[in-house]
């Protein structure tokens, strides 16, 4: 079965190509500067096919779906000899709200549901349900498409973990609550942990620290997400690369009152300004605060220090709600990539008995074990694949 995965955003679609016999990539891409002018890279992954990566015309996302199959079936650079072949297209979307706790064969009742997720995720529903048309439209409606949620694998949080102490009805009326994100990550490394260890899923308590240029921490118990430190939005948690994460809310009335900001001029401060970008007064990349830390620049070693101090207590917090933890995983860019990231981060938990393996430590991008033998929880560093979780569900609804 050949399966199509899409991600898309506002003017941007993502996608890979799956032969899930061996769970093969045959191809991937991206189409940005959708509805402005346009740009396709498109890569084969079998040999003997080129790359290709010029402008192209794509006023909407339906030119940029036409021009992602065409470059699929091409001689020159395509890797099947039809649409044919594409058995079923796996969508990411990002809310689900409490419609939904598993990935769904898309249907009207599906849409309308996407739809009213609308007021919760006003940036990315939009753009998943243009992907969603735009796939429709070029590709008929013969062929399945499949619905993969961030928020969905956060639906076993239990009304403790997920409610916040605001009034009642503002969860009952405006379902106002943590819904927690990067569902699709934290679920794909809590598997691979299990594996990793050789234990089940259900005998495990796992915390899984996805840390990019946005980051989010999951406590995992029986292999059920129990608590997330992403909230109603993205927002809450850790500090990031330009969020705030955690605030004191006053500090919004603070704000506006003294400079006179509105309420949106103040969440694209605490969104796209603030952060370690904010901190550091650098960047929200993480390898220029580690250079200029390097260098001698005070304000970038506050940034990353703040960093791993919140990342620790994160940690902490949720090895005592699930008392206790089998392991800690690190993933996503930072999480995977950053040595010194994980190796500050852990000093922190030798009250848990952990161990880090400096050599083990110093790989990159590897599925790895970096504590010592002796250590009692185990750290682990497992790259995430959240196409292939989108994938895999697909396959699963459509057989």
């Amino acid at each position: 079965m050949k399966i199509l995965v899409i991600n898309a955003g506002s003017s941007s679609l993502k996608y890979q190509l799956f032969d899930m016999d061996g769970e093969k990539v045959l191809a991937k891409g991206l189409c940005e500067r959708i509805g402005i002018d346009g740009h396709l890279k498109h890569s084969p992954l079998v040999e003997g096919k080129m790359v290709f990566d010029e402008d192209i015309n794509l006023p909407t996302h339906a030119e940029a779906i036409a021009a992602v199959i065409d470059k699929l079936t091409s001689a020159e650079y395509g890797v099947v000899a039809s649409m044919s072949e594409i058995n079923a297209v796996g969508h990411r979307v990002v809310h689900g709200g409490e419609f939904f706790s598993s990935s769904v064969l898309i249907t009207d009742d599906v849409m309308q549901a996407i739809n009213k997720c609308v007021p919760l995720a006003p940036l990315h529903n939009p753009a998943n349900i243009t992907g969603i048309n735009a796939c429709i439209k070029v590709m008929g409606e013969k062929v399945p498409q499949i619905a993969v949620f961030d928020t969905a694998y956060h639906q076993t949080m239990p009304s403790k973990a997920f409610t916040y102490a605001i009034p009642k009805e503002y969860y009952e009326n405006d379902k106002i609550r943590r819904y927690g994100f990067h569902g699709t990550s934290h679920r794909y490394v809590a598997g691979r942990a299990a594996a990793l260890l050789g234990k089940p899923a259900d005998e495990l308590k796992l915390i899984s620290c996805h840390m990019g240029n946005g980051s989010s921490i999951c406590a995992i118990e029986n292999g059920k997400s129990v608590d997330t430190s992403m909230g109603f939005t993205p927002l809450e948690g850790l500090p990031m690369g330009t969020r705030c994460g955690d605030l004191d809310s006053g500090v919004l009335q603070y704000l506006m009152n003294k400079y006179g900001y509105t309420i949106d001029q103040m969440m694209n401060i605490l969104n796209k300004k603030s952060g370690v970008l904010g901190v550091s007064g650098i960047s929200s990349d993480f390898r220029d605060l580690d250079n200029a830390a390097a260098e001698g620049n005070k304000d970038a070693r506050l940034a990353l220090d703040l960093f791993h101090y919140e990342v620790a207590k994160v940690v902490g917090s949720y090895c005592a709600a699930m008392n206790g933890v089998d392991a800690i995983i690190f993933t996503a860019g930072i999480g995977e990539n950053s040595k010194g990231t994980r190796a500050a981060i852990c000093d922190y938990f030798t009250y848990l008995g952990c161990k880090l393996d400096p050599e083990a430590n110093s790989k990159r991008g590897e599925e790895i074990v970096i504590s010592t033998p002796e250590s009692k929880v185990k750290l682990l560093v497992i790259p995430t694949n959240e196409e292939l979780v989108i994938a895999r569900d697909t396959e699963q609804l459509v057989k």
